[in-house]
């Protein structure tokens, strides 16, 4: 099966694995309007567009003047609804808009110090049956090293605090060399509270990097936030 890996629940089923991760799109979110605003100049008490609660806690933590409203349906749908004036501006993520060719210049990249992904945002992985394992091996090919160790650093983290994509918790890893960097976001739904923390680790055990972050945000109070999403 193929998926896209912010969709992924981080446990599976028993007896199936992520078996290779595609080279990684961007990352990125981007906030779209037909003015082409940028989030420091969306007017004072726009209206914003986004289902996520991980986009609407950072979203308010940097403009709390913003008014958040619920967003549905595919990409097409959504666009339509902005250029209808239904929002002043929306945030999707730039991997979408750029696979399906809809990524112009009104899309405006938001930063990662503004919004951290989703985990595994941008990445396409595929789930296959643990004990098929020339199956797996017939997947190396298109597994990119990098990507899947950064998703797996992601998930894990995710894992460890037990989120899911509809929790406020967002989370980037990068290959540095023979490092693997992490940042992690935990916030609470209405951004007022907001822990953002980092650690980097080897690259050989993306999972423990994972965890290592997760235990430095429960100590920072990572679970008493995700409770109130």
């Amino acid at each position: 099966a193929v998926h896209s890996m912010k969709d992924v629940p981080n446990q599976l089923p028993t007896g199936f694995s992520i078996v290779a991760v595609l080279e990684r799109e961007d990352v990125h979110d981007v906030l779209v309007s037909r003015e082409g605003y940028s989030l420091q100049n969306l007017p004072v008490g726009a209206t914003v567009g986004t289902s996520s609660l991980r986009r609407k806690s950072q979203l308010l933590s940097y403009r709390p003047d913003l008014v958040i409203r619920d967003l549905r349906g595919n990409v097409p749908t959504r666009l339509a609804k902005q250029k209808d004036g239904d929002y002043d501006a929306i945030v999707l993520a730039a991997a979408g808009l750029k696979r399906l060719g809809l990524y112009d210049d009104m899309a405006q990249s938001l930063s990662i110090s503004e919004m951290l992904p989703a985990v595994g945002q941008g990445a396409i992985g595929i789930e296959a049956r643990t004990d098929e394992k020339e199956l797996a091996h017939t997947m190396d090919f298109l597994n990119d090293s990098s990507s899947f160790r950064e998703v797996s650093a992601e998930r894990a983290f995710s894992a460890f605090l037990n989120g899911s994509c509809q929790a406020a918790i967002g989370a980037l890893a990068e290959v540095r060399g023979e490092n693997l960097a992490l940042k992690g976001v935990v916030a609470d739904p209405d951004g007022s509270k907001i822990i953002r923390l980092d650690v980097t680790g080897p690259i050989h055990n993306p999972e423990s990097v994972g965890n290592d972050l997760g235990k430095k945000m429960r100590k920072a109070g990572a679970d008493q936030l995700l409770q109130l999403s």
